[in-house]
């Protein structure tokens, strides 16, 4: 789906040297999700199991509220 790949890679090429290896671990287990849970996840329209929105996943969520306002 183009609008996850344009979410994670801008969030990927804006923070990915930030990343902890446990934030790295989080990030591919988010990108084996499908792409339609994810996206409806990150915009509010559904949840994710717990284990799926922690750490990362609310980094991502608020890059792209900031980064929807650019």
């Amino acid at each position: 789906m183009r609008e996850m790949d344009l979410i994670l890679g801008r969030f990927a090429d804006a923070h990915i040297a930030d990343l902890t290896d446990s934030e790295l671990d989080d990030l591919e287990r988010l990108g084996e999700l499908p792409d339609p849970d994810l996206y409806a996840a990150l915009s509010g329209g559904a949840e994710l199991p717990a284990e799926f929105t922690r750490g990362v996943f609310q980094r991502i969520k608020a890059f792209q509220a900031t980064d929807a306002g650019a």
